[in-house]
């Protein structure tokens, strides 16, 4: 576990313009910051890696601002990255903080602030962390209602629906194949990768 006051947020630069751009936001400890180049994946960021490495230049990584805590860099990272937009949000970054296909509809007399769909999504994303951590220290399985309850996800809001949160997490993190519903239980095992 990394200390307190030992995150970063960092900036993956596109030294082909000058000055040069930044197409990706990250927080982290160590080297994260370098783990993207060691281990360039397919995701848009990943493309844009090789690009600049096969058109002879090095990608620049910046430490924006260090010495966080853990919550100053996530929202320090959640800031620039609405600051900046997502390429899928017309902006620049190649962040991916939006399951694809999904929260594209919305009326038009619904406004939403720039910035405040990737805020979403980052959220979005530690919860499934949590929920899948959660279900891999618990080989034997986990229920909806343990979710809501030992993860402080469950709502005091009158009605039914106080697992409601849960109930989604645990579902989008079944259809992207990390966890799925034991036969006629209400148990959920994460997926040996």
């Amino acid at each position: 576990m990394a200390e307190a006051g030992s995150y970063y947020v960092y900036a993956l630069k596109d030294p082909r313009t000058s000055p040069a751009v930044p197409f990706y936001i990250g927080k982290g400890t160590g080297v994260r910051s370098f783990d993207h180049l060691a281990h360039v994946d397919d995701t848009l960021k990943g493309q844009r890696i090789r690009e600049i490495q096969e058109a002879g230049f090095d990608v620049l990584v910046a430490r924006l601002v260090d010495a966080l805590t853990e919550p100053q860099a996530l929202k320090l990272e959640a800031e620039l990255i609405a600051a900046f937009g997502t390429v899928a949000t017309g902006g620049l970054l190649t962040n991916v903080v939006m399951p694809s296909g999904l929260g594209t509809k919305s009326r038009a007399s619904v406004i939403v602030p720039s910035g405040v769909k990737e805020k979403a999504q980052i959220g979005l994303g530690l919860l499934k962390e949590a929920v899948l951590e959660f279900a891999q220290a618990n080989p034997a399985g986990i229920t909806t209602s343990e979710t809501a309850a030992l993860l402080g996800l469950r709502s005091d809001y009158g009605g039914g629906s106080k697992d409601y949160l849960s109930y989604s997490v645990l579902g989008l993190l079944m259809r992207e194949g990390k966890l799925r519903r034991l036969p006629s239980s209400k148990k959920h095992l994460a997926q040996v990768r």
